[in-house]
């Protein structure tokens, strides 16, 4: 079977990696960009987002977190898999108030928090641990990906669907996607820092409200640490002092040590957003088939979204579970 997947990113690449690995013979086209897996965190947190989210899309982010170790496992290499957990903290009493209609289970004290993490401010008030949160590496995933597709991958940006020149097209372009299935994606527009600190400074991935601000801290196992996101219905590529000052911020106000840290990297991302923030998933047209509009959750999807798109491509039945993200919903 001959399948073109537009999108280089970790799904599309996901997609194209399942779809090898079940026989397909199968081209990728990149577009040389870096999409919104280059400044995620890669928290896989499915508990964190449930408040926000449909429960249909729960019940996916959910079936995701649960392939993610075996996913990673298949990679061969290691992609910074960590299930230490998370840290939802908040730090003022409105913090709290806010917070704790939120949390699964009843808040922890402050000396307990700081047993788990010692590097926390003592402004920090309340807080819960979720011990089934993992968090993944997206660059390693993505390179890891690469690695295994090599030759198939094609640097080409196309301007319309039959330049794919393939019977069956997945369309996993992103924000791009918009551009080529005429379907409602949105660029949202997400500052994020990078810093370089000791390894070891932070045991847990934080994610937190401060003074109002959601902010969160995620740490890799060689020193870097990953803080974010703003959110911002926008489209430019400015880092700005702003979104760079209320990231730190509040990122130090939870851990003060954070200011002797190095700062590596400011970058933008822009995640592709939908009408209600669901993904786009299944078939578009005969011989087009849609992966995109992740938002927030592309990273935490992608084990899922390459197996139920590699399912459909191949089998051409669509697994109920796509039932509330098919593409046409919009239309």
């Amino acid at each position: 079977m001959s399948v073109a997947v537009v999108g280089g990113g970790i799904i599309g690449l996901s997609i194209a990696s399942r779809l090898v690995d079940n026989g397909a013979d199968v081209t990728i086209f990149d577009d040389g960009e870096y999409g919104a897996w280059n400044v995620a965190a890669g928290m896989l947190a499915p508990g964190g987002e449930a408040a926000f989210e449909t429960p249909a899309l729960v019940r996916l982010m959910s079936s995701s977190a649960e392939r993610w170790s075996s996913f990673a496992a298949s990679l061969g290499v290691d992609v910074g898999y960590d299930e230490t957990g998370t840290l939802s903290l908040a730090v003022t009493a409105d913090d709290v108030a806010v917070a704790a209609r939120e949390w699964p289970s009843p808040a922890l004290r402050p000396s307990r928090l700081r047993e788990l993490e010692p590097a926390l401010s003592p402004r920090v008030r309340a807080g819960v641990h979720r011990p089934a949160d993992c968090q993944v590496d997206p660059r390693r995933v993505v390179a890891a990906l690469r690695e295994r597709l090599g030759d198939r991958i094609v640097t080409k940006r196309l301007s319309t669907l039959d330049e794919a020149g393939a019977p069956t097209v997945v369309v996993a372009a992103g924000c791009g996607t918009a551009a080529l299935t005429g379907l409602p994606i949105r660029p949202v527009k997400g500052q994020v820092l990078r810093l370089r600190g000791e390894p070891g400074l932070l045991r847990h991935v934080i994610e937190a409200t401060v003074d109002g601000r959601s902010v969160y801290v995620v740490p890799r196992a060689d020193g870097e640490i990953v803080v974010g996101a703003t959110q911002e219905e926008r489209s430019d590529w400015t880092v700005t002092a702003g979104g760079v000052h209320d990231l730190l911020r509040a990122a130090i106000e939870l851990v003060p040590d954070l200011a002797e840290c190095t700062l590596a990297e400011t970058l933008v991302g822009h995640r592709p957003g939908t009408p209600d923030n669901a993904p786009l998933l299944g078939v578009l047209r005969e011989g087009v088939v849609v992966a995109a509009g992740h938002f927030r959750n592309g990273v935490l999807l992608a084990p899922v979204t390459a197996d139920l798109i590699a399912d459909l491509v191949l089998t051409g039945t669509t697994d109920p579970m796509l039932d509330d993200f098919a593409p046409g919903r919009f239309a």
